[in-house]
């Protein structure tokens, strides 16, 4: 059974910063292609940034030079450093295998206000 669970949501201030983490089970995550995506509410779910198994990594250009996407194969987690944040960042944000098979987590609340 595979179980991807988000942790390190919160709230945080403009121009905070926040760290999501995801532990992932039952894939053979070295060779899995992981993702981060968000939903804010009333959008669409976006990608936000991914990291396929070789380590190469894109990022949407609502996250380019503030968001930072890594793994650690031996721990079978996939993070995401988010810096600078701003309002527009406010979503429920998913972690996601997308290659081989695609697996979603429940999801983690970010909130950033004031």
């Amino acid at each position: 059974q595979v179980q991807l669970v988000e942790s390190g949501g919160g709230l945080v201030q403009p121009g905070g910063s926040l760290r999501l983490s995801c532990a992932a089970s039952g894939i053979i995550f070295s060779r899995s292609t992981m993702a981060w995506y968000r939903q804010a509410p009333g959008k669409q779910r976006e990608q936000v940034a991914i990291i396929t198994s070789g380590g190469s990594t894109n990022y949407a250009d609502s996250g380019k030079g503030r968001f930072t996407i890594s793994r650690d194969n031996a721990k079978n987690t996939v993070s995401l450093q988010m810096n600078s944040l701003k309002l527009e960042d406010t979503a429920v944000y998913y972690c996601a295998v997308i290659r081989p098979s695609v697996y979603w987590g429940q999801g983690t609340q970010v909130t950033v206000s004031s």
